[in-house]
């Protein structure tokens, strides 16, 4: 029965992603892994991928590592194509003093900005990549290039968790450091959205080390202050906190805790109070469980964007390509 949550739930991912059947691209196609999860998506229909580099060498790679790729993949080679977004380049960083010669070193040379550019020009959909950067590698320019014409823009991350028994989204575990009380109401409500994109319904927990609110502490009133800006914004959403783990996950413990939350211990939203204490709880729960987690999957960017861990498996990146293209359907 518990086998069965976590089966139904990647059916629906799939399901949901073979619907539009989506373009993504890779800018890291000389990694064995991305080519194992390109061949996967494409050999089941799931989305359509684009890779970024060199054909012959890919399909070299791809025959040395015995990774059977549809001979009709789309293949970018960046020289043929990066003189097309020169001038939007320096346009979307103008105001960085951008010149000519920076940005034909940036597209020719930086596989993550390219591939950038050409979803800004909307030839793909979203994009996937981290395997062989650092998360800053991926987001900055993220930030600076598809969100550059966003006055106020505001991004997040969330994991998605697949225990044993339950599936649990996490948030803010990778992106925003010591949120506000705006900041984590807005975290809330995108990771509300998130789940709604494949059919949970959120119930969502704002944690803290205190269960309710006879401690007043600053942090007590930043949670207090973001969940009443979230029933703001959405008035039926069923929200509570402040709430330990336990009390906003477990039935029995929620009883003794917080016998009046609307919650009643079956939260399927945590959100965190600063990135501090989601990432440690992120990692703690999936190296000690081994379980499998989906993220971080990106949110509030104008087009779908989102970084791998450099330790993610074949089976991540094929997870976080079908949300990505999830993403991409609920616009």
């Amino acid at each position: 029965m518990c086998e069965n949550i976590v089966k139904n739930f990647k059916k629906l991912l799939k399901k949901k992603a073979k619907e539009k059947l989506r373009t993504i691209i890779f800018p890291e196609s000389y990694n064995k892994k991305i080519l194992q999860a390109v061949s996967i998506c494409m050999t089941e229909n799931l989305i359509n991928c684009v890779l970024l580099g060199n054909k012959k060498r890919i399909f070299l790679l791809s025959k040395v590592w015995k990774i059977p790729l549809k001979k009709n993949i789309k293949i970018i080679n960046p020289k043929k194509i990066y003189l097309k977004y020169l001038n939007r380049l320096m346009f979307l960083r103008s105001k960085k003093g951008m010149n000519i010669e920076l940005a034909k070193e940036l597209l020719l040379n930086n596989s993550i900005i390219l591939s950038i550019m050409i979803l800004e020009s909307g030839k793909v959909d979203g994009m996937v990549a981290g395997i062989e950067h650092m998360t800053s590698d991926v987001i900055r320019p993220t930030l600076q290039l598809i969100q550059a014409t966003v006055k106020k823009s505001f991004v997040s991350s969330m994991f998605f968790m697949l225990l044993p028994k339950k599936i649990l989204l996490y948030a803010d575990c990778a992106l925003n450091i010591s949120p506000n009380y705006v900041q984590l109401s807005k975290i809330a409500l995108q990771t509300a959205d998130t789940a709604s994109q494949v059919l949970i319904k959120p119930r969502i927990a704002m944690l803290s080390y205190n269960t309710g609110i006879l401690i007043k502490n600053e942090m007590t009133q930043k949670i207090i202050q973001a969940i009443n800006l979230v029933k703001k914004t959405k008035k039926n959403i069923i929200i509570d906190g402040p709430l330990q783990y336990d009390a906003a996950i477990s039935t029995t413990v929620s009883k003794l805790k917080s016998p009046n939350s609307p919650l009643k211990g079956k939260s399927n939203i945590l959100i965190f109070p600063d990135l501090n204490s989601g990432n440690i709880t992120y990692k703690a729960v999936q190296r000690s469980s081994g379980i499998i987690s989906i993220g971080p999957i990106l949110q509030g960017l104008l087009k779908p964007v989102n970084d791998l861990s450099r330790g993610a498996s074949v089976t991540d990146i094929v997870y976080t390509a079908i949300l990505t293209a999830i993403q991409v359907s609920s616009e």
